[in-house]
């Protein structure tokens, strides 16, 4: 685990490096949890943003796009629950002077439990050896039983304190477990308050209620209040689906791991609009497809797997993550989720308009049932990122740092080299920098040895470099070198921009 943290500081300090991620208003000492994509960064984002568009929108006849605003109608967040219920319930160590999440500290706790559960079970297992029944043991032995009712006593009230908002008997609970901040190791808690994540400001001239709207915190609502005007204008048929990309907003107050948890954040969002009952098919459905996406980047799957949800959010009746196997653990990645018809009958009720659709072969109308692909572009961005990066040592005994990005993301496809900067190299160089910017981000570089030069356009994850020398002149060819394995091609200049496109497909 240690070395996965101090690689993944590595990657954090190659990133501000060779210009994928700053941290945010740096020269005055930064903003917690706000990160700004840099000349590199910028470009692997948005090649992300069109890969996943491509796929989920122009190579499909039934899925269309949309941009909703940043701001909304305050009334959505009503409907949608974000105004009642998107709270952390937060409590704060009077010594430490650090927030917890309270729900998090008990969970903890548990997790505890469960560890102490896990040891005897070992013991027991290293006792037994071929003749341990590890489900007779846990259903009989009466150290783990204990410590299994303990867990459902403990999850149970907390469960219920959570769902009738009972902050007085949360703390209570804390109090009884005798939980200790893991900083100070006092129990001097305050009281526990709900903080909602949503930021809110004030439209118009007036700073009254009437005027507060809220930053988005997800853009799934805007699709939502858009589904009528799409369904009409664009002339859709159910199944059909709504893709928007775009920034959300949350006040995360424990922000950590680098750009996984902003509290600005972009995401890839496409709501499928399906009929009453088939929801589950077109579930298993996408959850498919959402997985041959991230494998198509050539990523090996063991980095993916699918988590179900065991407990569903109040709107779902089916939910999985796709988590990825960062340096600091299995993480969600993207959430697939079926939402039933619950946003939109919401914004039925709250708007007092109808949002129905007519079903000719059913001939009837209904309020669709929802499918929902979600994917975190920064954190698509940080997978891609964590996955490329890698430390080499060369069998000339020198070392290299390459980020092995997918060719068809990298920032940058090609970078133009005079082997000098002198006997007209520079000017024919340029000449097809010229032609070759018309397709593709290109570089063009003519500072320092070639070889400095190989491994500046390696940190930043350049698949192609062209090289001009001497017989370029001569011939109209040049050397292409490969980053991957550092091979190296002559080829004519008039076969270049094939050659770059046939290995981007």
């Amino acid at each position: 685990m240690a070395n996965h943290e101090e690689q993944f500081k590595k990657l954090i300090a190659h990133t501000k490096e060779y210009g994928f991620i700053f941290p945010s208003s740096e020269i005055y000492d930064g903003l917690a949890a706000v990160y700004d994509y840099a000349p590199c960064g910028i470009e692997l984002k948005k090649n992300i943003r069109e890969y996943w568009w491509k796929s989920m929108v122009q190579m499909r006849e039934n899925i269309v796009g949309v941009d909703s605003g940043i701001f909304m109608h305050p009334t959505i967040w009503k409907a949608s629950g974000h105004v009642d219920a998107f709270n952390d319930p937060l409590i704060d160590n009077r010594d430490s002077k650090k927030r917890y999440r309270a729900d998090v500290l008990i969970e903890e706790y548990i997790a505890k439990i469960e560890d102490k559960i896990n040891k005897e079970v070992e013991k027991a297992a290293k006792r037994f050896g071929d003749a341990f029944n590890r489900e007779q043991f846990v259903t009989t032995n009466p150290r783990v039983l204990e410590y299994g009712n303990k867990i459902k006593k403990i999850s149970a009230r907390m469960a219920h304190d959570l769902t009738v908002n009972d902050l007085t008997d949360l703390k209570k609970l804390i109090e009884e477990l005798e939980i200790a901040d893991p900083v100070s190791g006092t129990r001097n808690w305050t009281d526990i308050r709900q903080f909602n994540l949503m930021f809110a400001t004030q439209i118009g001239s007036v700073s009254d209620e009437a005027n507060t709207v809220y930053l988005r915190p997800e853009t799934a609502q805007g699709i939502f209040v858009n589904f009528l005007n799409v369904q009409k204008t664009s002339r859709m048929k159910i199944p059909f689906g709504i893709a928007q990309t775009g920034k959300a907003f949350r006040n995360e107050i424990v922000a950590r791991q680098f750009i996984f948890r902003m509290r600005e954040f972009e995401q890839m969002e496409m709501q499928f609009f399906v009929a009453p009952g088939t929801e589950l098919q077109w579930f298993e459905y996408w959850k498919e497809q959402r997985m041959k996406w991230h494998l198509s980047l050539g990523i090996p799957a063991e980095k993916y797997r699918f988590h179900d949800h065991e407990k569903l959010a109040h709107y779902a009746n089916a939910a999985t993550d796709i988590e990825y196997e960062f340096l600091f653990g299995f993480k969600e990645l993207e959430g697939i989720h079926s939402r039933t018809d619950f946003d939109l009958s919401r914004h039925q009720e709250f708007s007092g308009k109808k949002i129905q659709y007519f079903d000719i072969e059913r001939n009837e109308s209904y309020v669709p049932y929802v499918v929902e692909t979600s994917i975190g572009l920064d954190r698509m961005c940080l997978a891609v990122m964590s996955y490329a990066y890698n430390e080499e040592t060369l069998p000339d005994g020198s070392e290299r740092t390459v980020m092995k990005i997918p060719p068809v993301l990298a920032p940058y496809k090609v970078a133009v080299l005079p082997l000098v900067k002198k006997d007209g190299m520079p000017e024919k160089a340029r000449e097809i920098l010229s032609t070759l910017q018309k397709c593709y981000m290109c570089q063009y570089d003519e500072k320092d040895t070639i070889g400095r030069r190989y491994r500046r356009q390696d940190a930043i994850g350049t698949p192609f470099c062209v090289t001009v020398d001497t017989q370029t002149l001569q011939d109209n060819t040049v050397t292409v070198r490969l980053r991957d394995d550092m091979t190296q091609v002559r080829i004519a200049i008039a076969e270049l921009n094939a050659f770059v496109a046939e290995r981007l497909q």
